[in-house]
């Protein structure tokens, strides 16, 4: 494990830890649980995890980072952070790539490239009641390779890698350097300012907004349209009977 000196561009007060392999990132925040916002990588994961606990492809050359904080707000305010890190990671898919169009935000905390998955959120959090002592921010992106088709649900939004994708070959400490400056920057928004511009932002670059998809929430599904996310970080479908407020599912189109 090291803690080195931290490259150009890199947010002050933010601390870099890259490891070579790691059981996962998350799992290391918790154990490491740092008392200032630091960033973790690994160059490889032995027991990666997405959402539900599912299995995280963690080959070498992608990347595997975990932002771990201190939040001081109540669990709901704190849950917002995944919005920061959905558009810091755009952010840093565009400069590095300069291709903005090609990337879209799926809700909630997923990352497409021309329409395939390329990159993933995970917030996982300890504490007690009312109060959260750290969060994991954990997030993983398909820099150069991605999952074979048989590996994911057949539902599941196709995985792509940014190299297959754009052509654009970029190494991990390169992206992590772009993610942290572009996360520091939506953080700052968000403790000064509040959510709203935040889910403007976000709403300016959501796929499929405005047409129909597929919400599940564990062996219930239901269809509607995407209508829009609201203060809470919350989807809206509109039915053809309600209009839904859906905290946590999974989205299928």
């Amino acid at each position: 494990m090291s803690a080195d000196t931290v490259p150009k561009g890199w947010p002050q007060g933010v601390a870099r830890i890259l490891l070579d392999t790691v059981d996962s990132t998350n799992a290391h925040a918790a154990r490491l649980a740092p008392q200032s916002p630091t960033w973790i990588m690994a160059a490889e994961q032995s027991g990666g995890r997405g959402r539900r606990g599912r299995p995280w492809s963690s080959p070498r050359g992608n990347l595997y980072a975990t932002l771990c904080l201190q939040p001081t707000e109540s669990p709901d305010k704190v849950a917002l952070r995944s919005f920061a890190a959905a558009l810091a990671l755009r952010d840093a898919c565009v400069a590095l790539t300069g291709q903005a169009a090609a990337f879209t935000l799926k809700w909630p905390n997923d990352v497409l490239l021309n329409g395939g998955k390329v990159a993933g959120i995970l917030l996982e959090s300890s504490g007690a009641g009312q109060h959260i002592h750290h969060l994991a921010v954990g997030i993983g992106v398909n820099l150069i390779a991605a999952p074979a088709p048989d590996q994911v649900e057949a539902t599941a939004t196709r995985p792509v890698s940014l190299l297959a994708e754009t052509g654009v070959r970029v190494t991990a400490e390169t992206f992590l350097t772009q993610l942290a400056g572009a996360y520091a920057r939506w953080e700052a928004v968000l403790v000064t300012q509040g959510f709203a511009i935040l889910r403007a932002e976000w709403l300016a670059h959501a796929a499929r907004l405005g047409e129909p998809i597929t919400a599940r929430t564990g062996t219930q599904a239901e269809t509607g349209i995407f209508e829009t996310i609201d203060e809470s970080g919350a989807l809206i479908l509109k039915t053809a009977k309600t209009r839904r407020i859906i905290p946590a599912a999974e989205i299928f189109f």
